[in-house]
């Protein structure tokens, strides 16, 4: 499928999704629409320095952004309990109108519901009506999906509130079920009896929305990756597709933050006609990130950086080890190297695999914020008393890619995680954190 370069040159899972899309791409794009149910990451900073605290992004979620029906549970649990039992008192910010609303669900659905839409639209055929009657939208999730809960909220409010019927299948399901129309490219998937109250066991998919496919484990086998290019190979639309997917990785984050970048895309008036953003709008966007570079670049390095025939990347990560974070392409948790592991995780990196790592300094969270951790199960006796740091994580959703050219955006709702300040995962999948909501106070 031929070679390819940068990052998916030395990780082989960005390079399979990159050569199924420069495929996709070579043979003609069939659906020019995207769809992406995004999730921005933030923490609070803190340097102590004299700097105010403010909000500093972790990451931009492009595939998979999970936990936005249940951390609107989680909040309407807290606004239950504070209308039953007022908190005892425990607070004086404790107040109902200190409880913002969380309709993270709806709006998230609303976003798969526009791009079902959009789908009939774009199909503009004397029988658009018939077949959107019928279509549906897919679900791919993981074999023995452990998140189902946080999809399933998704999939009745589809069904309650846009009369859309979702199925759910895995990849290992769809290399067998899945298939497109040579002439239509439209996609159809075959389910099992009587999952359908229409009796067909063969319908039309209009958007693809994946809760699968952002860690190689998802893609056991070459064909796997191939029935990812089948997906994506029909007028489907896709959420995300593996373009607006590999945008989502790490190192492009990294290399928007270097000069320049960032204002090609949105200050360019010779390449985009009109500048988006000013020079002010770019500065405050950039204020939002923590330093990054890559493992391979040359970058200015301190002076008492060891003297390694090493890129100087790797150095100055040796050097400010106990303040970075290490990224890799990934996503779901559990694969970044922080602090003290980093000199001896970098003793035993290949030198032809650090083009797919990038360093980013440390966010500092604010000291003496303790609270309980409670985990399900467990009783009182699962409650531990900690300093703990929060993470808020913004909602929304995109559609885009037609025409005209046209971008459709809508901001939807929030979760919070907190986890023990010393842990540093932050997946509540994972078993790191823990979901819990916001409460407003008066500054």
């Amino acid at each position: 499928m031929g070679e390819v370069d940068g990052v998916g040159k030395v990780d082989e899972f960005t390079g399979q999704l990159w050569r199924r899309w420069r495929r996709l791409r070579d043979e003609g794009v069939v659906q020019p629409l995207q769809l992406g149910l995004f999730r921005s990451d933030y923490l609070l900073h803190a340097p102590g320095n004299g700097e105010p605290i403010s909000l500093r992004q972790v990451e931009f979620n492009t595939i998979s952004s999970s936990f936005g029906a249940l951390s609107e549970r989680a909040a309407d649990l807290h606004e239950y309990l504070y209308k039953s039992t007022q908190y005892y008192g425990a607070s004086s910010h404790l107040r109902a109108e200190n409880f913002p609303p969380n309709r993270t669900t709806a709006g998230l659905a609303e976003g798969l519901a526009e791009g079902h839409k959009a789908y009939g639209i774009l199909n503009n055929f004397a029988l658009a009506e018939v077949i959107m009657a019928s279509a549906c939208i897919l679900f791919v999730v993981q074999d023995n999906e452990r998140n189902v809960f946080d999809q399933r909220w998704l999939e009745y409010e589809l069904l309650d509130k846009h009369g859309i019927h979702v199925v759910r299948q895995t990849f290992s399901q769809l290399t067998s079920s899945a298939e497109v129309d040579p002439t239509t490219r439209a996609l159809q998937v075959t389910l099992a009896p009587g999952l359908l109250p229409y009796g067909s066991q063969r319908v039309e998919i209009s958007v693809v929305y994946f809760r699968a496919g952002y860690t190689p484990v998802d893609y056991p086998t070459p064909a796997h990756y191939d029935t990812r290019y089948l997906l994506e190979s029909s007028r489907a639309i896709q959420c995300p597709s593996i373009q607006l997917q590999l945008a989502g990785g790490k190192k492009v984050q990294q290399v928007l933050t270097n000069p320049g970048v960032l204002e090609g895309f949105l200050c360019d008036e010779a390449r985009w006609g009109t500048a988006v953003f000013s020079r002010e709008d770019i500065d405050a966007l950039r204020s939002s990130w923590m330093g990054m570079w890559g493992l391979d670049e040359d970058v200015d390095t301190p002076r008492d950086a060891p003297q390694l025939p090493e890129s100087s990347g790797v150095r100055k990560a040796r050097a400010l080890a106990s303040s970075l974070v290490l990224k890799p392409q990934r996503e779901g948790g559990g694969n970044n190297i922080y602090k003290d592991a980093i000199p001896a995780f970098l003793d035993t990196l290949p030198p032809v695999e650090r083009e797919a790592w990038i360093a980013m300094e440390l966010i500092a969270a604010p000291e003496g914020l303790g609270n309980f951790l409670v985990r399900a199960g467990g009783g009182t006796d699962s409650a531990v008393k900690t300093d703990v740091v929060s993470e808020l994580g913004i909602f929304g959703w995109a559609l885009f890619g037609g025409k005209d050219g046209a971008v459709r955006e809508k901001e939807v709702g929030w979760l919070v995680r907190t986890k023990g300040k010393d842990s540093n995962e932050g997946g509540v999948a994972t078993g790191f954190s823990v979901l819990d909501s916001l409460l407003l106070v008066d500054d």
